[in-house]
């Protein structure tokens, strides 16, 4: 008994040792505070100052914020903490949590180079006088894409600044600031923080894809040959370097949105995105809200954990989510087996070959090692691949580590003289043109199936790469990439998202240093590379708000938003609806609205818009008061403001929900606001696009006048739930008129 008395105490000391250590270390908070409503903080030193009263010494302080958020960044211990949240002034504070980076052809893609009167073309001043702030990894100033040649000097509303080091000028009237705001997962604040160079390559790709400089003879190993050039070659860009290798954190991230407001950015794009969390506990929401209510527009990635539903990143409302799809070009490295059967593929490093030469094939996964057929670091030791041909599966393992050019650099170390990537079956048909360090092909599926059961039944399996270079007009295009983040919203399902979807696959940008075998000689020019994700699609969206922006510089980012979702496309080149990954309709979970046109966004006929205050009343619906005014920065009292329930707020989609319990003769009453931007007169008609037996929807009144620009109108959508017993029925509202077609996405769901 004596004993157990001792080895309990001892225990219990280990526990309380324990519970001081974890107590006494450091980590970073995101502290929102605000002051007493006489407390007058009248300059950005008094408010620092003020922050500074919270904290028990000098250097914990890792950000001030000022603009889009009533806080700061420090570095605490728990006890301190504690200490600070019982001070005044005091509302809420959250760890520091790290966010992912969601990792030409595509102007002409978008219809961008159209010549005809009235269209935008290379020659034109798309994007002049907007300013895109970059928030991802730094930038390679030195690139072409970021010229300041025939740019004109930055409006004068520009307060930024350019934190290069060393002699001379770096920035320049396109690439006209860039800051470096890394610092808060590190154990000390560092200071001066680092300069914002891009040492991953993320943010010189985003950033030259948003408004690069167009670059005459742009390619990669050969491939993709062509002008590459910015969706806003016209507009100036600033990069904030809120990320690294490792990721990025909140607190840097709410840092950079707060500098690019301040500094007079117009549009702000990311491509960087976390798990789903309530709005008031994620920086990004916070600090997007921020500028969206000081009429900055927000662009971004809705996150690479597609094709699952619901693994949406950047859901709130006052954003532009932005999904990813396909465009019609493919690198084709076509893959041809000894029983004479063809599977094209993808790669952009094409060397030469012999078409008469074939080599040995053989399954990475026969060596029975777990994960081998994921071609990971070791799992081909033993493996007899010399001079082979091996088939490796698309997969990062269980620790997410390994990655597609990773898989033919292990075969390559193993001797193998070529890789075959096959899809598994979640990813479906889409393929990635890739620099890969060794002859490869990245197949689909139903490809790489077929190559299986050759290898398994084939006495002597063998293959050979024929590389046929970059093809044009490749179909289904548009089409959902399977990596592109699903809804229903989680946070407000009320909501439908994603908003809208633009080209991520396979885009060619500016890249500071080359790519491809290291053993190959280095071309002439600068250079670029081919990456896929959201990452890549959110900056297009990025410089079609910038262009329509340059277009309509007095429009709201909702009355942007709006312009563009009304107006997209819900079928691909060849007329048919949009397809996923499996080749299959993709629903608006996937598309959003539909593939952005960028042509038709600048001129939409009508616009659903959004005051800032309507934000307050639908966060009002979602939150207790003291969560809506972290949201806010100031004191909200939730019972004295009109709460908007999500499928009240005036948003350019609708979606509703029917729970089982729901009466069936009872509908549901939604109501809209337009504002017409187009001509005068006219006269819109509603046209409902959805199955009687499924969902009844009356739309009242069915006809809009408009006598004046920015006239409003207030409408109706009456919905009943049908008998056609479907879990979600979706369809579509067109109000149409002589020359516009303004379509708002319906999406109906029965709990």
């Amino acid at each position: 008994m004596e004993s157990f008395k001792l080895w309990l105490a001892a225990l219990l000391l280990v526990a309380a040792v324990a519970e001081v250590a974890a107590g006494d270390q450091l980590s970073t908070y995101i502290v929102h505070v605000q002051p007493h409503e006489n407390h007058v903080l009248a300059t950005a030193d008094d408010r620092k100052a003020w922050y500074a009263s919270f904290l028990p010494g000098d250097g914990r302080l890792v950000h001030a914020y000022h603009h889009v958020a009533s806080g700061f960044a420090a570095r605490l211990t728990r006890r301190e903490l504690d200490e600070v949240s019982s001070m005044p002034g005091f509302v809420s504070a959250v760890p520091d949590r790290m966010y992912e980076l969601q990792t030409t052809h595509t102007p002409l893609f978008l219809g961008l180079n159209a010549r005809r009167r009235g269209g935008w073309s290379y020659g034109s001043g798309r994007g002049a006088g907007v300013i895109i702030g970059v928030l991802d990894t730094g930038v390679f100033p030195s690139h072409p894409s970021f010229s300041g040649d025939g740019m004109p000097p930055p409006p004068a509303k520009w307060k930024g600044r350019c934190d290069f080091n060393g002699g001379g000028p770096v920035c320049n009237n396109k690439l006209i600031g860039a800051r470096s705001f890394i610092g808060s997962a590190n154990a000390t604040t560092v200071w001066p923080p680092p300069p914002p160079v891009d040492e991953a390559g993320h943010g010189t790709h985003t950033a030259s894809t948003a408004a690069g400089a167009v670059v005459p003879g742009a390619q990669v190993l050969g491939q993709g040959w062509g002008a590459a050039t910015g969706i806003a070659p016209r507009a100036h860009v600033a990069v904030y370097k809120v990320c690294d290798e490792t990721g990025c954190a909140g607190a840097d991230i709410l840092a950079g949105v707060d500098a690019a407001v301040a500094d007079g950015c117009d549009v702000i794009s990311m491509s960087l995105g976390g798990d789903s969390i309530p709005f008031h506990e994620d920086p990004i929401a916070i600090g997007t809200f921020g500028a969206s209510e000081k009429g900055v527009f927000v662009s971004m990635a809705a996150g690479n954990s597609g094709p699952n539903v619901s693994t949406l990143s950047n859901e709130a409302p006052w954003m532009l989510t932005v999904a990813a799809s396909t465009m019609d070009r493919s690198i084709r490295s076509t893959v041809r087996l000894g029983n004479g059967l063809f599977f094209h593929g993808e790669s952009v490093f094409q060397p030469n070959a012999s078409p008469s030469t074939y080599y040995p094939l053989v399954y990475a996964g026969a060596s029975g090692k777990p994960f081998a057929e994921l071609c990971g670091d070791g799992s081909l030791d033993g493996m007899d691949v010399r001079g082979k041909i091996v088939l490796c599966e698309l997969g990062s393992g269980p620790g997410h580590n390994i990655t597609r050019i990773m898989k033919g650099a292990v075969v390559q170390s193993a001797g193998g003289a070529g890789m075959i990537l096959m899809n598994q079956f979640a990813q479906g048909h889409d393929t990635f043109a890739e620099a890969h360090v060794l002859p490869a092909s990245h197949v689909d599926y139903d490809a790489g199936v077929a190559i299986k059961s050759y290898i398994n039944s084939a006495a002597s399996p063998v293959a050979q790469f024929l590389f046929r270079g970059t093809l044009l007009g490749t179909s289904p295009a548009p089409s959902i990439v399977f990596f592109s983040s699903r809804g229903p919203s989680l946070q407000n399902p009320g909501i439908l998202k994603p908003d809208i979807t633009g080209p991520g696959v396979n885009v060619l940008a500016a890249w500071p240093f080359q790519v491809g075998p290291p053993s190959e000689p280095v071309p002439a020019g600068p250079t670029f590379n081919v990456i896929s994700g959201t990452s890549m699609s959110t900056p297009h969206l990025s410089g079609i708000a910038a262009l329509i922006k340059s277009k309509h510089p007095d429009w709201s980012p909702a009355a942007i938003k709006s312009a563009i979702m009304t107006t997209a496309d819900v079928t691909d080149r060849a007329g048919n609806p949009i397809l996923d990954e499996q080749h299959v309709q993709a629903s608006f979970f996937a598309t959003g609205a539909g593939h952005v046109n960028p042509e038709k966004a600048a001129d939409p006929g009508l616009v659903y818009d959004v005051a800032p205050s309507d934000y307050i009343g639908y966060l009002c619906g979602l939150y207790a008061s003291q969560n809506v005014s972290v949201i806010a920065r100031r004191r909200v009292d939730c019972s004295a403001v009109t709460v908007i329930p999500e499928n009240m707020l005036n948003y350019p989609s609708i979606s509703i929900a029917f729970q089982k319990a729901w009466n069936s003769s009872t509908p549901v009453i939604v109501k809209r606001t337009v504002k017409n931007v187009g001509k005068v007169p006219s006269a819109y008609y509603a046209a409902v696009d959805m199955l009687d037996t499924d969902v009844l929807v009356g739309v009242y009144p069915r006809q809009l006048v408009f006598t004046e620009v920015n006239q409003e109108q207030e409408f109706k959508v009456v919905v009943w739930p049908g008998q056609g017993g479907t879990a979600v029925v979706q369809g579509a509202l067109r109000w149409v008129s002589d020359l516009y077609t303004v379509r708002s996405p319906i999406s109906v769901s029965f709990g």
